[in-house]
């Protein structure tokens, strides 16, 4: 920040006074005291802003809020007799406090607690547009210290603005845009129900206390109890009588600031609403819904004509079931029979009880068995009684168990 003593004169008196020169943050313009601080005083505006310096708001909308009537003249001789009176009436005061007609209005409105700002407004530090830019002609590109951004539509009211227009308070296109945006705020009717005198307090936050809500809402009559759900960040407050909660929400809606939060204040629900008998229609079943739109409706049933018994996927018929063996649940599991009463393959033959199988004819065997490879034990063939070999120790003939190789028996 830079200080200069008498650099230029007041945009306002006329006066030289000091100025101050200072950046507010990165990427934006560095902004300076356009008035004097006695000119700032009279009116309790910012020097540079020129806004109000407790609610954020023009001269306008502030003075018409508190109803308060410009007593400052214009001309040159009776602006410099107004403003050397006025300097000795701030010499008398500790310098915070207004002087003129408004230190006299004392009164809060409600249009000043809905329109004030509570937060910075950090738009107003950006730097102007570059005119060169929107002609096409800047070379800088990123080290341009201005905007390369398309102006606003030159017929709009905002875009043209006057700093002496904003101080006295006259034609000024912001403070006609808030007084709209005032007029066209919604109101919060009270209910219908003349029994309800609970009200819902929100967005307290953890500076918010009980105590910070009783000394409030106590100056509109008596409180029966006051809750507080600390988990959800909200209080009701219950009144004894309907006139009281009525009268605190008139004073309160959208205009309570408390330790620096804004509450939100709404008209509590009726026991007796929620829990009413269930309407006509409701008693005999579930309330039905209107259908949806743009939906696809059922899909439609088959013909009767068709020769189908519901078989929309046109299955086999399911197979007989066997039916349960006498006495038990299930039929008995049948044995399956030796490998040599299977014959080419095909299905089992079931043999009855106390018979063999005749032994296969001579120079035949079954499928499946097979010799002894050649060269293995005698040369001789197998016996055919033998039903074929499959290892050594199968081998009738071996050892001179049945014969020798003369060939006696």
């Amino acid at each position: 920040m830079t200080k200069e003593k008498f650099a230029k004169e007041c945009k306002i008196c006329a006066r030289p006074f000091t100025v101050f020169r200072w950046c507010p943050g990165a990427r934006m313009r560095f902004k300076k005291t356009e008035i004097c601080q006695t000119c700032s005083k009279l009116k309790n505006i910012c020097q540079t802003c020129l806004l109000d310096l407790e609610y954020g708001l023009p001269v306008q909308v502030r003075d018409a809020a508190l109803k308060i009537a410009d007593e400052m003249p214009r001309s040159d001789v009776n602006k410099e007799y107004y403003t050397q009176n006025m300097e000795r009436e701030i010499a008398n005061t500790d310098g915070t406090t207004p002087v003129g007609s408004l230190g006299k209005a004392k009164a809060v409105s409600d249009m000043l607690l809905k329109l004030a700002r509570t937060t910075p407004y950090y738009k107003r530090n950006r730097p102007h547009i570059c005119s060169f830019w929107v002609k096409g002609e800047c070379k800088r590109g990123e080290e341009c210290p201005y905007r390369h951004e398309k102006p606003t539509d030159p017929d709009d009211p905002l875009a043209d603005q006057n700093i002496k227009d904003r101080y006295y308070g006259v034609n000024d296109p912001v403070a006609d845009k808030l007084m709209e945006r005032y007029a066209s705020m919604p109101a919060l009717d009270p209910p219908e129900d003349k029994s309800i005198t609970t009200l819902y307090v929100g967005n307290l936050g953890d500076n918010v206390t009980e105590k910070d809500l009783k000394d409030h809402f106590y100056q509109f009559g008596e409180i029966r109890s006051i809750t507080v759900v600390g988990r959800q960040q909200c209080a009701f407050v219950q009144f004894t009588k309907r006139t009281s909660a009525e009268g605190a929400v008139e004073k309160s809606f959208d205009k309570l600031i408390m330790n620096g939060r804004r509450l939100n204040i709404k008209w509590g629900r009726s026991q007796a609403q929620l829990t009413a008998a269930p309407k006509k229609g409701e008693e005999d079943g579930p309330r039905k819904l209107e259908p949806v739109p743009g939906l696809p409706g059922a899909v439609p049933l088959p013909p009767e004509d068709l020769n189908v018994t519901k078989n929309y996927f046109n299955l086999a018929p399911a197979p007989p079931m066997m039916p349960p063996h006498p006495g038990m649940g299930m039929p008995p599991r049948m044995p399956m029979p030796p490998r040599h009463m299977m014959m080419d393959g095909g299905p089992p033959r079931m043999m009855p009880p106390g018979m063999r199988m005749p032994p296969p004819p001579p120079g035949m065997m079954p499928p499946g068995m097979m010799g002894p490879p050649p060269g293995w034990g005698h040369a001789r063939p197998p016996h055919p009684m033998s039903g074929g070999i499959h290892y050594p120790s199968q081998d009738p003939t071996r050892m001179g168990a049945v014969g020798d190789k003369s060939g006696d028996t």
